[in-house]
């Protein structure tokens, strides 16, 4: 395991409880840090991830994005499949790189876009067949991260990724609106993106908030299927031509999912594909997609800022 920060600690717990793996050493730049999660499932503890090259047959990446390319193509040119957090690098070109290697080396490339593994997530993709208009919200508190990153590669990567894996259509245009509140990034953007087939797609996503909310709908021309993760809820709202005169000529079929750990479910996934069993459910391709779609968003979020004239120095 490398990275064993607030999300990674995780992962080890994971891996050093599942059946059909066994935790090997987890590695931080802290080395207290590594000692510390180490300790906890008796297991070697590293500051350097390079002892450990050609010594596993997989790993786990959950150090800060600008370090994902390199870990991860030294432990898959090394001979190791890797699960890797979101993103999935920093650039494209990376993403791209990793993908090839990954594939060169016959190794399974998965990315950790959690919220595919949700209680909603998976059943989600069964509802929804052509959508037209989709709209997201993300928000939540204020919870300091160790680096200045924007909420769209914090936050809305989450539903990009969702609604890419449910439109299955290249973007023609983005506009963002974005505004910094706490950090140094932009901790709320809004986002509208139109795809080539014509579906559009409203995303919101605050760090800011005093409530926290995952929600998404998606509409499609027989049905509206509102999503609460949180909650747990689906709910497909459509036109009920049966319905007796004077009534909403609406049903709602609601399903409520039994919580599980997404988390645990990922991991379980990504050692599934690593025995050949299944292929993995989020690959290097969909992050690449993810990544793309962000870093756009993260572009037109730069322009839009060209258009306010810049404080002068001092004031």
């Amino acid at each position: 395991m490398i990275g064993v920060g607030h999300f990674g600690q995780h992962h080890a717990g994971k891996y050093a409880r599942l059946e059909g793996s066994r935790l090997v050493a987890v590695v931080d730049r802290d080395p207290a840090r590594a000692q510390a999660i180490a300790s906890q499932h008796r297991v070697e503890a590293l500051s350097d991830y390079r002892p450990l090259l050609g010594r596993v047959d997989a790993v786990s990446i959950a150090t800060p994005p600008a370090s994902h390319f390199e870990v991860a193509r030294d432990f898959i040119e090394h001979g190791a499949h890797v699960l890797v957090e979101k993103p999935v690098t920093a650039t494209v070109a990376d993403a791209g790189e990793l993908i090839r290697l990954a594939t060169a080396r016959s190794k399974v490339l998965q990315v950790g876009h959690i919220e595919r593994f949700s209680a909603v997530g998976r059943p989600l993709a069964a509802l929804i067949d052509r959508p037209l208009f989709i709209q997201a919200s993300r928000i939540g508190h204020f919870a300091p991260r160790g680096e200045a990153v924007s909420a769209v590669l914090d936050l809305m990567i989450h539903d990009l990724d969702l609604i890419l894996s449910l439109v299955k259509s290249p973007i023609e245009w983005a506009h963002a609106v974005g505004a910094p509140v706490i950090t140094a990034a932009d901790d709320m953007v809004s986002c509208r993106i139109q795809f080539e087939t014509g579906c559009v797609a409203d995303l919101t996503v605050s760090r800011v908030s005093l409530r926290n909310e995952r929600k998404m709908r998606i509409f499609q021309r027989d049905s509206c299927t509102s999503v609460d993760f949180i909650k747990r809820r689906i709910g497909v709202f459509r036109h009920d031509a049966g319905a007796p005169a004077g009534t909403p000529a609406l049903s709602l079929q609601e399903s409520v999912y039994p919580k599980i750990d997404a988390l645990e479910a990922e991991i379980t996934g990504f050692l599934a594909a690593v025995r050949g069993e299944s292929p993995p459910l989020v690959t290097g391709e969909d992050g690449l997609r993810a990544l793309e779609a962000a870093l756009l968003v993260d572009h037109e979020l730069r322009r839009h800022w060209q258009r306010f004239p810049q404080p002068a120095l001092g004031t």
